[in-house]
């Protein structure tokens, strides 16, 4: 194929394709400008009024309308009710981030204070645009949310989707490799370390509206690398999952699931000599 044919077939692609880079950009534009109006920590310039931040919030709302205009103009939905609904949510979603921060505060000898947990904490900033795509995708809004949540994954390293229902006092310790799936059910209290995935049994496209991802019930705490599959799976509250657990069967509260493993440690005066081969 030379380039001109090619070139017209990269053409006919643009024309079916309903959305551009521009939909993206503006999304993480958006995450940008709503932390910084919700954090100072994220923001580049000090708002020193309610006034100041009042009027920043009505710029949003209008940005938002703006950018999902487009991504709801071929269905019933109505993009200024969906922002205006979103911004009269605001207040609730942060005070379930500053019970998140706390929790991961609390939970982590490292952390020094709730500054630094906002400003520093991967999963604190993961946790937040989550809960902002959540509010999305609860309104049936398409695309917007998994743009939301695909942002955060790519500055934190933590992928879950906006689908995913998350009780409050969430903490994500280091995060780098978590994936949360789309019907999981996460109770309230809940901490999970790196690495670990709660995801589907299959991946068969005939079960994609069925509960495909475990629940994980409150005050329960999953250590780094930890596998937990399936819908019918409940790990019950208060329980411990251990580090490199492959779980797919539920477990009573107050479990302490664990891999048993054996690590031998030999002295110098056990060590067999090196063979070496020489030819």
């Amino acid at each position: 194929m030379d380039n001109k044919t090619f070139a017209q077939l990269l053409n006919a692609h643009r024309d079916d394709a309903k959305f551009g880079f521009q939909v993206k950009e503006g999304t993480e534009r958006f995450v940008d400008n709503l932390l910084a109006v919700l954090f100072p920590h994220f923001c580049k310039e000090r708002l020193s009024s309610a006034g100041q931040i009042a009027s920043r919030l009505v710029l949003l709302e209008g940005d938002l309308e703006r950018l999902l205009m487009p991504l709801v103009s071929e269905g019933s939905l109505d993009s200024a009710r969906i922002s205006g609904e979103f911004m009269a949510a605001l207040p609730d979603i942060h005070t379930l981030l500053m019970q998140d921060a706390t929790a991961i505060n609390q939970g982590d000898p490292a952390a020094e204070s709730l500054d630094e947990v906002i400003l520093a904490y991967p999963g604190f900033t993961a946790i937040a645009i989550y809960r902002f795509a959540h509010e999305f995708y609860k309104r049936h809004v398409p695309i917007f949310p998994r743009l939301l949540t695909e942002y955060a994954h790519h500055l934190t390293g933590v992928d879950i989707h906006p689908g995913a229902q998350i009780g409050k006092g969430f903490a994500i310790d280091h995060g780098t490799g978590i994936v949360i799936g789309e019907s999981c059910v996460i109770g309230d209290h809940v901490k999970l370390y790196q690495g670990v995935t709660l995801g589907a049994l299959s991946v068969d496209k005939r079960l994609a509206k069925s509960k495909r991802h475990p629940t994980i019930e409150d005050h329960s705490v999953i250590y780094a690398q930890a596998v937990i599959l399936g819908g019918d799976t409940v790990v019950g509250h208060h329980s411990i999952i251990g580090g490199n657990v492959w779980l797919t069967e539920s477990v009573p509260p107050f479990s302490f699931v664990y891999q048993e493993h054996k690590t031998r440690i030999q002295s110098q005066e056990e060590r067999r000599p090196t063979i070496e081969y020489v030819i």
